[in-house]
């Protein structure tokens, strides 16, 4: 009897052990808890997902998120793109669908590109902004202060100009031409005798005292793709604003700095050929809004002669650059075969 009580009390405890080690010596009465056990760990997990989506179903459909896929909006053609003037070949291979290269003193012209195709100008505006602010002869010392006026609503361009910001005309003026600031270029319009309207109205007569019938005006800053004039025109223009020393030296400066109270604003050129030592540029004016395309014009000193270049409707950030450094490179290395060698004129749009 107590042998058999014994050997109960042995074979339990091995069961026991053998169930706790997880060896094979463990009887298939012993593992089938464990096995219940981990097939409710396993089926538990799945129950719950079940849950989860039967809650998402029911869930209103305002407050379910869909997965949306991020589409990038195309970017806008230029007007010249949609009259299809990239359509026009060149022997320089330019970027830009309208160029335009003329000898200052004489007039000739040496490289004709789409000429007299009427386009959006962007920031070349302010050339006659300036043009019309300095024969005005207002004083250049005045304080000028940006408003809400002066805001870009047009195409929501920021500025470092804030609302109340007081400079002079003369550094309104400088930071139009030199970084095409557009609060600045309003403001300049704005505080015109008689107001933006007036000012407009200057523009356009300068432009028809000049001969410039492509032109037309809407207001200072060049935002309005509803401001267009022609490569001639601009050409006449440059030409015009060339005769002022003073829009010579703010165009061509390379940075300037003010003091907006205890802080300092560091501007600099939106032209880098202003820096660069193959260049002698006597004037400039660069400008982009997506109906223009980039744009450039220039007076410089290439192969002995001052020459002015226009070029519109660049297609790429940096294409107005690279177009004129052909243009330069061109001229450079046949100054003798300049004027044999114009490109004809492309088709005109307008």
């Amino acid at each position: 009897m107590l042998n058999s009580k014994l050997r109960v009390v042995v074979m339990a405890g091995l069961a026991a052990l053998a169930l706790a080690l997880g060896g094979p010596s463990a009887s298939a009465a012993t593992r089938k808890p464990a096995a219940q056990a981990k097939v409710s760990k396993v089926t538990k997990p799945a129950r719950n997902t079940a849950n989860v989506k039967a809650r998402a179903k029911a869930r209103p459909a305002a407050v379910r998120r869909p997965v949306v896929a991020r589409v990038e909006a195309p970017a806008r053609p230029s007007f010249g793109q949609l009259y299809g003037l990239h359509e026009s070949d060149d022997p320089l291979d330019l970027r830009s669908s309208v160029a335009f290269v003329m000898d200052q003193d004489t007039n000739e012209v040496l490289f004709s590109k789409n000429p007299d195709a009427v386009l959006p100008i962007a920031s070349i505006t302010k050339l006659m902004t300036a043009v019309v602010v300095t024969e005005a002869r207002l004083s250049l010392d005045e304080s000028l202060t940006i408003s809400d006026d002066d805001v870009d609503t047009e195409k929501g361009t920021r500025s470092r100009l804030v609302v109340g910001t007081q400079l002079t005309r003369g550094e309104m003026l400088h930071l139009a031409l030199m970084s095409s600031e557009n609060r600045a270029a309003h403001a300049l319009g704005r505080h015109f005798p008689g107001g933006l309207q007036a000012f407009v109205s200057a523009m356009n007569a300068k432009a028809r005292a000049l001969g410039m019938n492509d032109t037309r005006y809407v207001e200072p800053t060049g935002l309005s793709s509803s401001n267009q004039s022609s490569a001639r025109d601009l050409a006449t223009l440059v030409k015009a604003a060339y005769q002022v020393p003073l829009i010579r030296e703010l165009s061509t400066s390379p940075e300037y700095q003010v003091s907006l109270g205890r802080r300092q604003l560091q501007f600099h050129t939106t032209n880098r050929l202003v820096k660069s030592p193959d260049w002698d540029i006597g004037l400039q004016k660069t400008g982009y809004i997506s109906e223009a395309g980039q744009c450039l014009v220039m007076q410089a000193r290439l192969a002995g002669r001052k020459l002015i270049m226009v070029l519109l409707d660049s297609a790429g950030k940096y294409s107005r650059i690279g177009d004129a450094e052909r243009i330069r490179r061109w001229l450079s290395g046949a100054p003798e075969q300049m004027s044999a060698h114009p490109v004809a004129a492309g088709r005109s749009a307008g």
